[in-house]
């Protein structure tokens, strides 16, 4: 009996690997080496620089491919919203009594502890709030240390802080550009 092998077809495999590999490698090309792109700015040195921002002598290009201002600058503007509005003397002087109300109340939290409806409440009655209206931030209830309490009305905020030695502080502040008493926590 004779043995019938199968025919082995090789032809599309073979003919579309390599179709596959010009297509996959087309947009691989170095720019600069294309010749429509001679002289253009593309080809400069400052298209290409690499890093914060290139010499002075390089910024042919247009756009400019470098930051055009230093890193603190950049983490300032990342950290705006952060930032206090300003408040008029009278605003702060008017807030005042409030701020030192707060102030006693922390302390007197801070030697005992509480707990965070108890922590609400005793900031509104000294800020003349609502306990909705109290920002906190931080976890150490008891002993109470390392929070920060806010809250406000208007552009006026009063915030106060507990530190880790359980010492109680509170200063009257602006609201901040996001819309609330205390800062952020970070980045957005």
């Amino acid at each position: 009996m004779t043995r019938i092998r199968p025919r082995r077809r090789l032809g599309a495999p073979v003919l579309l690997a390599p179709l596959a590999l010009l297509i996959l490698t087309a947009g691989c090309a170095d720019p600069s080496s294309d010749p429509r792109t001679a002289g253009s700015a593309a080809s400069s040195p400052a298209a290409s620089a690499k890093g914060f921002c290139p010499p002075p002598e390089d910024t042919l290009a247009s756009p400019s491919p470098c930051i055009s201002y230093g890193w603190d600058q950049r983490v300032a503007e990342n950290h705006a919203y952060r930032e206090a509005q300003p408040i008029t003397a009278g605003q702060r002087q008017e807030a005042q009594p409030r701020a030192t109300a707060l102030a006693a109340a922390l302390q007197e939290l801070a030697a005992k502890g509480t707990t965070l409806d108890e922590l609400r409440t005793a900031a509104a009655e000294a800020l003349g709030l609502e306990a909705r209206q109290i920002e906190v931030q931080g976890d150490f209830l008891v002993p109470l240390h390392d929070m920060l309490v806010g809250g406000g009305e208007g552009r006026v905020c009063v915030n106060g802080s507990v530190d880790s030695s359980g010492h109680a502080t509170a200063e009257v502040v602006g609201r901040t550009v996001e819309g609330t008493c205390l800062p952020g926590r970070g980045g957005h």
